[in-house]
């Protein structure tokens, strides 16, 4: 075995590009890490196997490659992407524009309500509705809306009093809403979001100025607060907006979040609705864009002045029953979206375990007093040097991406982030493989 890999690797250390790279690269023949090839370029007998080695080095390469591809081909769209100005309303005639519903549907959110709707009702627009369906609740909701209907006139409501089996509860509430809504946009919220400023609804609906356009994919931040679960929090919301919309801007868009959400009517409705996962817990927002988005059709919004502040999670038991509601649903995405996405998170995951592993076979080969070949230390400085670029790239475009979507997370922890989301990502797919355990999952 040993004479046949000999044969395999001597042509390629007579290569003179290869050969002269090598010794500029190369350390000194005293380094303890690294051993000169004897002049047959035999294999030290102290060495790991040199497939091994190849093939971990290799591998790490290719993992880091496909996380650039997406970097700086599909994330810098993003964060470079200059957009025209909003269309204002005088010189925009269509009929997207006659009029905007904001559909909310709510269970037991007298609270949240009582905050959002009057910031709702001030948004600076001519001529809008504020649908409020109100889920059966408990917790004197309809009460209030009965009185705050009477007091503004952009608002009224909806009373649903009893659950269907053949469809889950927020799909059924939104399918009503959309249904009696009175104009043929409707902008979806959720009760706990506040808009960042009165033109919300105006610079939203200005993407669907053209008739090609039928859908707008906005952004909802979630609030600042103290400790690691909110900052996890804030940079898995950043990641995932980071992957739509640049998705999207490469013309694949794959998802939404309904809490800051635009579609005409016509394009739920050609759609038959949530027809073909009507019984599936969640997936009102991004597994209806999933099934209707195309390239022509989706249009993105990134004004500061439209992001839907939203209130984050602040228990971890909570934040854990999100995510695998979200989970669950990307299992219905299609075979492209799932075979996209699966590619840049495992590509993800596995940059950053293959890397700890290579530092851990070095660290091996330093104690135990083992060599590497020449031709595996340049591998090794070529596959290291492309994953501290990779790094570098992450850093600055989505860095780039976080001061555009309202400083989501601080540039200067943008590394730690990267690890983060790897460890994250990492520990969820482990979860999701081997836990099928079926639980309730609740209507939010």
């Amino acid at each position: 075995m040993r004479i046949m890999l000999t044969a395999l690797i001597s042509p390629f250390c007579e290569i003179p590009v290869l050969d002269s790279l090598r010794h500029s690269l190369l350390p000194a023949p005293h380094s303890r890490i690294f051993a000169v090839c004897s002049e047959n370029h035999s294999l030290n007998d102290q060495t790991f196997p040199f497939f091994v080695i190849t093939s971990l080095l290799i591998f790490w390469l290719v993992m880091v490659s496909i996380q650039l591809i997406f970097v700086l081909f599909i994330f810098s769209r993003t964060a470079f992407s200059v957009f025209p100005p909003p269309v204002s309303l005088s010189e925009n005639k269509h009929p997207a524009q006659q009029g905007v519903t904001v559909v909310i549907c709510a269970r037991n959110e007298l609270d949240n309500l009582t905050e959002l709707l009057p910031l709702l009702d001030a948004q600076h627009y001519p001529t809008f509705e504020i649908l409020v369906m109100d889920d059966r609740s408990t917790d004197g909701t309809t009460a209030f809306l009965e009185n705050i209907a009477t007091e503004r006139n952009h608002i009224r409501f909806i009373r649903i009093d009893k659950e269907h089996e053949h469809v889950t509860p927020k799909k059924y509430a939104l399918t009503i809403a959309l249904k009696k809504a009175l104009y043929p946009t409707v902008l979806l919220t959720d009760a706990d979001c506040r808009p960042a400023s009165a033109d919300w609804i105006t610079q939203m609906v200005s993407q669907l100025a053209t008739a090609d356009k039928q859908l707008v994919l906005g952004f909802s931040p979630y609030e600042h607060r103290p400790g690691f679960l909110n900052l996890l929090i804030r940079s898995e919301t950043l990641f995932t907006a980071v992957q739509y919309f640049s998705l999207a801007l490469a013309g694949r868009p794959y998802m939404g979040v309904g809490r800051n959400l635009a579609y005409r009517t016509q394009l739920f409705f050609a759609n038959r609705g949530f027809y073909s996962h009507m019984n599936v817990v969640g997936g009102d927002d991004d597994l209806f864009v999933n099934e209707v988005a195309t390239g022509q059709n989706t249009a993105v919004c990134l004004d500061p002045a439209t992001f839907m502040w939203s209130k984050p999670k602040e228990t971890w038991v909570d934040w854990r029953l999100q995510k695998r509601r979200h989970l669950n649903v990307g299992n219905y995405y299609t075979f492209g979206n799932k075979f996209r996405l699966g590619l840049l998170t495992g590509s993800h995951v596995l940059t950053w375990l293959t890397g700890l592993f290579v530092g851990a076979v070095i660290l091996y080969h330093e104690i135990a007093h083992y060599a590497f070949t020449p031709d595996e230390w340049l591998l090794l400085l070529i596959a290291t040097g492309t994953f501290a670029f990779r790094i570098l790239a992450f850093w600055g475009i989505v860095g780039r991406i976080s001061y555009r979507l309202a400083h989501t997370v601080p540039w200067s922890i943008m590394p730690f982030m990267d690890l983060l989301l790897a460890t994250y990502y990492g520990i969820a797919g482990l979860q999701t493989i081997i836990s099928r355990r079926k639980k309730r999952i609740t209507w939010r």
